[in-house]
């Protein structure tokens, strides 16, 4: 039993992913499954071959590819033989075991769950993080004028329609649901990414010397500011900008300022592009940082940076700034804006000049920023948790279900109260 006192669900989450790799989409997955598990509830993820593990979960994995044995990173023809492998282990496991929901993540685990769910007559709960399409675009995977194009839209369309209950992780992807895609309003039940604030944490609630000694082991020189940034290395997420801006910043405040960039992959790549544009020696690259460190390396920063240029996929990381109650620059989008409100510095999307110049703007020493910083915290605090999430998530299996007391469709509050 749950802790309200209703059904304890079996559930089977699945990940079309390299779970746990310690970025985005990952962290949606981990900490809905830890939510789920904190109320009472089994869960079992399945998920490709590659991946770290993760102490407190049940996780089943596929069977290895021969030719491909690197973690899958967004947009790849690989992905094909992973998702088949996936299809075959997922049935393997509702067949052999008992699930009372299947919850599947992003456009591929809803197609497997869909099919195997209407085969084996289990619900389904589609957990939506953004457009399948535009995820293929972002990444350089499709054209769109190309012959491709239309038929993978007819493909997201059609998985979207068929999904009885579609968790959203932005307002904007509800948005696009009923606008784009024509999917009905009773279908989605908005589920915002959200962060834990008891581990995200300001700069303040750390020994300073833990701090410093950090500081130290990276080679920043103590009188520089710090801007940070943790997510992947991309150019949909707007590396290539950031880096451009920080050559700006550099000439014009005469080094004063240090970038501690910390994600994967193409680490060498964005290398080679600080030591082009001179700024080699104000930039610190971190490769790969596990979950459970990202906390302690972003209470380093001043300010921080989220330059994603995707117009339709979350941006979970700036969350986590807004825990650490970091002053926090993002490319203007209708994500950025739903999770950062009035209290964000918003850049021209693509503009490194304006980007470089929020940037300076938030490392200002102000009071108005620090409050900035302070309000960015509350906000997340207040409306962003991850237990809360975990009742919303459990609401709409007992809808699903036909449990007469589920409510009709979860809101999020703050989502209506934020325009």
């Amino acid at each position: 039993m749950t802790s309200l006192g209703r059904q304890s669900y079996r559930v089977l989450m699945i990940a079309p992913t390299s779970f746990f790799a310690d970025y985005g989409c990952h962290v949606r997955i981990l900490e809905e499954a830890r939510a789920l598990q904190k109320l009472g509830h089994r869960v079992t993820i399945v998920t490709y071959h590659n991946g770290g593990p993760v102490a407190d979960l049940d996780i089943r994995r596929t069977l290895p590819i021969p030719w491909r044995t690197d973690y899958e990173v967004g947009s790849s023809r690989h992905k094909i033989g992973f998702d088949g492998l996936l299809g075959l282990k997922t049935f393997e496991l509702l067949v052999r075991e008992r699930f009372d929901v299947i919850h599947a993540h992003l456009h591929e685990g809803a197609l497997i769950g869909v099919v195997l769910g209407r085969l084996l007559r289990k619900p389904v709960v589609f957990d939506f993080q953004g457009s399948l399409t535009g995820e293929m675009i972002d990444h350089h995977f499709l054209d769109r004028d190309g012959g491709a194009y239309k038929l993978f839209r007819w493909v997201e369309r059609w998985i979207d329609h068929r999904a009885r209950v579609i968790l959203t992780s932005t307002v904007n992807a509800e948005r696009l649901l009923l606008d784009e895609f024509g999917c009905a309003p009773e279908q989605i039940h908005p589920l915002p990414d959200c962060v834990n604030g008891e581990i995200f944490k300001p700069a303040a609630e750390y020994p300073a010397a833990e701090l410093s000694m950090l500081r130290a082991s990276l080679g920043i020189p103590v009188e520089r500011k710090v801007i940070v940034y943790l997510g992947l290395l991309a150019e949909y997420q707007g590396i290539g900008f950031l880096l451009q801006a920080m050559q700006r910043i550099v000439q014009d405040h005469a080094g004063g300022v240090h970038l501690l960039l910390m994600g994967f992959p193409n680490v060498e790549y964005y290398q080679g592009q600080a030591t082009e544009l001179g700024i080699r020696d104000f930039v610190t690259f971190t490769g790969r940082l596990p979950y459970q460190m990202a906390p302690t390396y972003l209470a380093l920063g001043d300010a921080a940076a989220a330059p994603k240029l995707s117009l339709t996929e979350g941006s979970g990381k700036l969350l986590n700034y807004m825990a650490v109650g970091l002053p926090t620059v993002a490319f203007d989008t209708p994500v950025a804006r739903e999770y950062l409100g009035q209290d964000g510095l918003f850049a021209v999307p693509g503009d490194a000049d304006d980007l470089a110049k929020k940037l300076m703007l938030a490392l200002s020493v102000s009071v108005s920023h620090q409050q900035t910083g302070q309000r960015l915290r509350e906000r997340a605090i207040q409306h962003f948790g991850w237990d809360e999430a975990g009742h919303r998530i459990v609401a709409a299996y007992r809808h699903l279900m036909g449990d007469p007391g589920a409510p009709a469709r979860s809101r999020q509050k703050h989502l209506e109260t934020n325009k």
